[in-house]
Order: structure tokens, then sequence, then C-alpha cells
């Protein structure tokens, strides 16, 4: 929802031999694990960082809910039409290239915003096209990020990798706003995209140093069958249909992130500081969840609890759209990221343990579409909605849309209620076994 957890399952037989009860902290004795974490920790924070500027200079520039609605619209629209194509590549080459050419383009956008706040521009459309940009090499970003892990350990401790991933997520979530308007507050806008900047740059150094090399999972040509392979495979599979459409339109609906500049200084009547401090709040909660389902996995009924999950999002989501005050706002925002993860364990390990290695890519970024389109097509409703009504009316219809949703989604995929452990979701036949070294032609 306001995150997702980024993420075939091939893995040298020499490294496989791990009893599956080992204890957590262990799953950091795999080298390129380590690295990859610490790549995605940079990467995280240099985008976070970036979005309290983004957002503060935006409205500050405008004074208008629909600008900052256009800031989610400027990324989802590159997105959304590169997003199939993105998951196409990461099934055909190394997915660890993908990552550090996209990586590239993202630290480029610091620079460019870097010249924009130099240069003293008062034309919001340069933050708007580079966000485009952005948005393209996200497209391409996030389907070989989250088809890379299953790489980097054994099968039996992907689990677990999932779950550190998240945890790697909501750290950097949680600082990085918070560093961002401590950074605006002190340094302005030009010591913020310095440090994003850079800790781009640290990325590609981490993401480069990895030994792994993906290959080339699918060795079907290219072609609109292959590209729109993961929509059909989503559509066929009503469990994971019903996972990704439920957190699709429950978010588009009940996501208030673009409005948190609006409630910082007009309902709120904070800083650039405060505004850090909402937006990390939902991924305080859901760091303090990851940690648990971390050393206490999920359990039985695993459906019914998403759509608890999804049902107290929305209810945070409808007190924080009421609120006047700054700690019940908080509390609110966090409790939301809490349930958010939830939903988000039981979405992913379900797109895991259903998909086959040669597909993952293209699913995955029928996934990330959705994530997409839920967040920052959900900016955009959410400024839209609040340049008509006002942010507060805004906030209030969406949670109780949420609310409609979760009921809706209740009664139309019972096959996604009656889900009991994740670890027997769904058994998939074994893949033939690929060298996880072999090389891949460059991107």
């Amino acid at each position: 929802m306001w995150l997702a957890a980024g993420d075939g399952l091939r893995y040298s037989a020499a490294t496989s031999m791990v009893s599956p009860s080992a204890p957590a902290p262990s799953i950091f004795r795999h080298r390129d694990f380590r690295l990859y974490q610490i790549a995605r920790l940079c990467a995280v924070l240099a985008a976070q960082i970036e979005s309290v500027a983004i957002g503060w200079q935006v409205y500050e520039l405008t004074g208008s809910a629909l600008a900052l609605g256009y800031t989610g619209l400027a990324q989802f629209v590159p997105f959304l039409a590169f997003s199939l194509l993105g998951g196409q590549l990461a099934d055909r080459y190394d997915r660890r290239r993908i990552l550090a050419l996209c990586q590239g383009v993202m630290m480029v956008c610091s620079l460019l915003l870097l010249s924009f706040t130099l240069g003293h521009f008062q034309d919001v459309r340069f933050v708007y096209g580079v966000l485009v940009l952005f948005g393209t090499a996200r497209a391409f970003y996030a389907p070989a990020g989250s088809a890379l892990t299953p790489y980097l350990v054994p099968k039996e401790e992907l689990t677990r990798a999932v779950a550190v991933n998240s945890i790697t997520w909501q750290v950097a979530t949680i600082t990085g706003p918070a560093l961002g308007g401590l950074l605006y507050g002190w340094l302005g806008g030009k010591g913020v995209y310095i440090t994003s900047a850079s800790l781009c740059a640290l990325t590609i150094v981490w993401i480069l140093s990895l030994k792994v090399r993906t290959g080339s999972a699918s060795r079907e040509p290219v072609s609109l069958k292959t590209l729109v392979a993961g929509l059909r495979f989503v559509r066929q599979k009503r469990m994971l249909l019903g996972s990704l459409t439920l957190d699709l339109f429950a978010v588009l609906l009940g996501g208030a992130v673009a409005l948190l500049p609006i409630y910082a200084r007009d309902v709120l009547h904070t800083g650039p500081w405060g505004l850090g401090l909402l937006r990390s709040a939902p991924a305080a909660g859901a760091a303090v969840v990851a940690v648990l389902l971390a050393f206490r996995p999920l359990g039985g009924h695993a459906g019914w609890k998403m759509f608890a999950a999804v049902a107290v999002f929305g209810a945070a989501t409808l007190v924080f759209g009421l609120s006047t005050s700054l700690p019940l706002s908080l509390a609110a925002l966090a409790i939301g990221g809490a349930a958010d993860m939830v939903s988000v364990v039981v979405r992913h390990t379900l797109e895991l343990v259903s998909t086959p290695d040669d597909m993952r890519g293209r699913v995955s970024s029928v996934n990330l579409m959705c994530i997409g389109a839920s967040n920052e097509l959900g900016e955009f409703r959410a400024g839209s909605l609040a340049e008509a009504l006002g942010a507060v009316h805004a906030v209030v219809l969406g949670a109780v849309g949420t609310l409609v949703v979760v009921g809706l989604w209740a009664w139309l995929f019972p096959e996604l209620r009656d889900v009991d452990r994740l670890e027997s979701a769904e058994h998939r036949p074994p893949l033939p076994e690929q060298d996880a070294t072999e090389s891949a032609p460059s991107v």
C-alpha cells in the first residue's frame, strides 16, 4: 500500500543445506544478500529523502492540492506504460545490471532537481518532467529488484529473506522522510538533492559488487504474447488476482500520502520537520510488524487476516482524515502502516509461491503496476478530490471507500478469503535447474 516489499529460486547446492529453523540473523551469512540489503537501504533512503523536498517545494510554489496530485500522475503514467516491458527484460537479462543502470538514471534525476533548486526556477512543469523520467526508470528497476532476491538465498530461507527485505525498506522509509525534513529545514532543497544523488551513487557501487548472475530465466522469443503473459497468469490465479486488486482499489481510494504537505502546513500547522514525521509514521508501524513477522510467522487464516488488516488500514485513514492533533495523526498513520504490512506479506508471499521462475519478472511487473496505480494514481485521485472538496473531505471519503472495497472483495474472492497457511497456499512443480552464475547479455 504505502509500501511495497521489493524482491528465480536458484542457489548453489553448497549453500542450500541450511536448516529452516536457523535463527533469523543467520541469513546475513550470505554475502550477496548482505550487500543487496545495503544497496536497498541506500536506494530507498535516496527516494524517501527526495520525496519530502519535492512535496514541500511543489506546494510552496503552487499552493494547489491538484499540483501535488500531478506529482503522482507524472510518475504513474510512464510506470504503467513501461512496466510490462520492464518485467520482460527482468526475465531475459541480468537483473543486477538492470538495477545499476536504472539507479544511474535516478541519480541524474536528483541532479536535475538540484539544478531546479539552485536556479530558483518557478515552473513546476520542470519537476513533473523529472518525475516522468524517474517513473520510467522505476518501471524497469522494480521488476528486476523484486525478482532478484530468490537468487541470493536458498529456497528454504526465502520467506525470511522477504521479511528482511521488508524490514530494510521500513527502516529506510522511517528514517528517510525524517532526515529529508531535517535536511530541508537546515540546508534547503540543495542539501536534500545532493544527499539523494550521493546515495544513488553508493547504491550503484553496492549493486555492481554482487557476484550473482541471474542469467536468462525465460528463453521465449520477445512477442506481444510473452509481454502480456504476466497479466494472463494473474488473471488465471484467482487467489493472486484477489490479493493484488484488493490492495490496488483499497489504496487507490484510501491513500493520503499526496495530501500530507497540506495536512502538515494547513491542518496540523507544522513545518517540513512535521511533514517528515508524517511520512515516516506509516513505515514506523510497518517496521514493528515486519520484525514480529520475521520471528513469528502469520500462521493460519491468512486470508481473513489480510481482509482484517485492510479494514484496519481504512479505519486508521479515517481517523487521520478527521484528526487535528499531530500526535493522533502520527498514531493513526502508524497503525495504518502496521496493518498494511500484514497485507504486504500475504500478497507478496502468495506471489512468490504461485509463480514459476521464468515468469517471475513479468508477474512481478503486474504486481508493481497495481502498487503504482494504488500509490501514484491514488495521489492524483486524492489531489483532484481535495482541490474540489478540500483535503479533509477527500481523505474521509477515500477511507470510507476502502472499507466498502474490503467487504465487496471478501464476497467476490472466496479463494483469497479461505487461504489458510501461506506456505501451503499453492504448490508448484519443480523447475529445471539452471546455473545461477550464468552470464547474461548486457542490457
